[in-house]
């Protein structure tokens, strides 16, 4: 399961763009926290422990116990991230206020385990989902979502429903919807177009040659009338 990060958050009262961009120099990511049946928050949080804790995550979505201002703690969850485009600087994070008893929803990534039966044979594994969406309680939130691709031979797909879900987490997508897929290569691919043109020929070749025997046959029998 996720690991539940600390966090100091501090009030923040100054508004503005000039306002945030300072803020933002002085080592600071603007921050709102919300929900919860709360009034939402206006903070600031250490933009070096922020990102941090993110490079330690397996993925943006994680749980924060957030310090704030007053000694309260409130248990959030990283909502969203606005980066800047150029710099990929994070200059904003929303935090969503929860308890215990809230579900959640997260984008967890994909980790796929084991070497494909097809790849052994000469195909390629091609992963098409590299996080999947779900929902579960705090308590449940997983870094990971895991799946065996070890039997998966050439043109078989490991699906949504066929990956490890733990108790408690439920995937928002269908069981259906394909994760990856041992395929054949490029390589193989055209080997097979390159035979099949090689037997279309070799078919049109023959055909033409019963036909011209078909007529000289035919002049013949005119002949000898």
């Amino acid at each position: 399961m996720a690991k539940t990060h600390t966090l100091k958050a501090e009030d923040r009262k100054r508004t503005g763009t000039g306002m945030l961009k300072r803020m933002r120099r002085e080592g600071f990511i603007p921050s709102v926290v919300y929900g919860g049946g709360s009034e939402t928050r206006n903070v600031k949080i250490s933009a070096k422990d922020f990102r941090d804790m993110i490079g330690a995550s397996a993925s943006a979505n994680v749980l924060v116990d957030l310090e704030l201002d007053g000694g309260g703690q409130q248990l959030a969850f990283v909502k969203d991230l606005q980066h800047d485009p150029l710099s990929g600087n994070i200059l904003h994070a929303d935090f969503l206020a929860i308890n215990e008893a809230t579900e959640i929803t997260a984008q967890i990534p994909v980790v796929l385990n084991g070497e494909a039966l097809g790849v052994k044979l000469g195909g390629q594994l091609e992963q098409l989902l590299y996080t999947i969406e779900i929902k579960c309680l705090p308590k449940d939130l997983p870094e990971t979502i895991e799946g065996d691709v070890s039997d998966l031979d050439v043109g078989d797909a490991l699906h949504v429903g066929g990956m490890q879900w733990t108790e408690g987490v439920s995937p928002t997508l269908g069981a259906d919807v394909v994760v990856a897929l041992a395929a054949k290569t490029r390589i193989a691919l055209s080997d097979e177009a390159a035979d099949e043109g090689e037997l279309g020929e070799g078919e049109e070749g023959e055909e033409s040659e019963e036909g011209a025997a078909q007529e000289g046959g035919d002049t013949s029998e005119e002949g000898s009338n």
